[in-house]
C-alpha cells in the first residue's frame, strides 16, 4: 500500500545546526530540470518565488550573442533560436569523465557542445567560452541566493544543500565548489532522500524513491534516535524525465523521416521544438489516454513548408519507455536485496 504524507519540520534537526548559524540560512535544491530555494519561517518551510513569480527556477543557463548570461525562464524563452548556447542537464555532468558511455550517449541528445577537458572531465563549450559544470551551476545558485536576499532584504551566505543519495565525495565536493563560486557557504550537505524523510516525519523503515528530471535515486532508510540510517541506496544519474522525453522525440523523428524522407535531427531548431512538445505530451498522457502533437512549419524546403501532426497514445508511450521502466524496476529489486 502506498501512503501519502504531508511535509512537516517538527523533527528537523535545527538544534544540531544551531552552533553554525550566524545569520539567515537557506535551503537549496539544485535539480536537473528545476532548482528552488527555501527558508525556515516559524518552523515551516517557505519556498521562495523568483523574479518571474515562480517557486521553480529552471536549471538552464544561456549565453546570448551580446555575451549576456541568462538563467532560468529567460534562458528557456530564447532557447529555440539559440539552442547551441543554452545549457541544461548540468547536474548530470557533475564529476563525469567525457569518455564515460553515459556521457557519450548524453552528447547525442543535447544541442550544445560537450568537450573533453585537460583532465578528462566533461566540460561545455559555448560560442565564446568553455565552462566546467560547477561554473555553470554557480550561475543558477547565484540566482537562487539573490532570490532569498530579495525576500529577506539582507545578505545571505549560509546554506544547506541537497544532493542525490548516490553522489560520491568527489561529486559532493564539486557541488560545494559551485556554491563557493556563488559566494555560498555550505553548512551541511543532505541526501535528498534523507531530507525527504525528515520533512515528512517518516518512521520505521522507509523507501524513498526520487525520479527527477534527469536523475533517479532510491534509498531505504531506517529511523533511529531522531535520525536516519541509510540501509541501502541506488542511483542512476542518467535516468530521469528527460529520458522519457527523448523516447518521444526519437519516435517523432523516426516517424517523420519514414513518412516524408526528412531527418529532423539535423535541424537544431526543429529538435528544440520537438523536445518542448515531447515534454508536454508526456505530461498530458499522465491524465489522458492519447494526445496530439502538432507543429506547423517544422521544416521548410524548396517544395514549401512541412507540418508535423501526429497522435500518441499512452499505450504507445509505455511501449517506447519500456526499457526505462525496466531500469527503475531493476533498481528497486537491487536495493531491496541489500536489506
Amino acid at each position: 500500500m502506498i501512503r501519502l504524507f504531508r511535509p512537516s519540520f517538527n523533527r528537523f534537526p535545527v538544534k544540531r545546526l544551531s552552533n553554525a548559524l550566524r545569520g539567515p540560512v537557506i535551503g537549496i535544491n539544485f535539480g536537473f530540470t528545476n532548482s528552488s530555494v527555501a527558508i525556515l519561517e516559524d518552523r515551516k518551510a517557505k519556498v521562495l518565488k523568483n523574479d518571474e513569480g515562480s517557486i521553480l527556477t529552471p536549471s538552464v543557463v544561456a549565453f546570448t550573442k551580446d555575451d549576456e548570461i541568462l538563467v532560468g525562464a529567460p534562458a528557456i524563452r530564447q532557447s529555440v533560436l539559440n539552442s547551441q548556447n543554452t545549457i541544461f542537464g548540468i547536474k548530470r555532468l557533475s564529476g563525469r569523465k567525457y569518455d564515460e558511455k553515459e556521457v557519450l550517449d548524453f552528447i547525442k541528445d543535447v544541442p550544445y557542445k560537450i568537450i573533453k577537458s585537460s583532465n578528462g572531465d566533461a566540460w561545455i563549450e559555448t560560442q565564446n567560452n568553455i565552462y566546467s559544470p560547477p561554473q555553470l551551476a554557480s550561475f543558477i545558485l547565484t540566482k537562487l541566493k539573490k532570490t532569498a536576499e530579495n525576500y529577506l532584504n539582507k545578505k545571505v551566505r549560509d546554506a544547506i544543500v541537497t544532493v542525490p543519495a548516490y553522489f560520491n565525495d568527489s561529486q559532493k565536493k564539486l557541488i560545494k565548489y559551485a556554491c563557493k563560486l556563488a559566494n555560498i557557504n555550505v553548512i551541511r550537505v543532505f541526501d535528498e532522500s534523507t531530507a525527504a524523510a525528515f520533512a515528512y516525519c517518516l518512521y520505521s523503515t522507509t523507501v524513498v524513491i526520487n525520479l527527477g528530471g534527469g536523475t533517479f535515486d532510491l534509498s531505504i532508510l531506517k529511523e533511529e534516535d531522531d535520525d536516519y540510517e541509510v540501509i541501502s541506496t541506488y542511483g542512476d544519474s542518467f535516468l530521469g524525465g528527460i529520458n522519457f522525453d527523448n523516447a518521444i522525440v526519437n519516435y517523432l523523428v523516426d516517424e517523420f523521416k519514414r513518412e516524408n524522407g526528412i531527418d529532423l535531427s539535423l535541424d537544431q531548431i526543429a529538435m528544440q521544438r520537438l523536445r518542448e512538445s515531447a515534454e508536454k505530451a508526456k505530461c498530458e498522457l499522465s491524465s489522458s489516454i492519447k494526445t496530439s502533437i502538432i507543429l506547423p512549419y517544422i521544416f521548410v524546403d524548396i517544395g514549401g513548408p512541412m507540418h508535423l501532426n501526429m497522435k500518441l497514445s499512452r499505450s504507445k508511450f509505455e511501449e517506447l519507455a519500456a526499457n526505462l521502466i525496466q531500469r527503475i524496476e531493476e533498481a528497486c529489486k537491487k536495493s531491496n536485496g541489500k536489506c
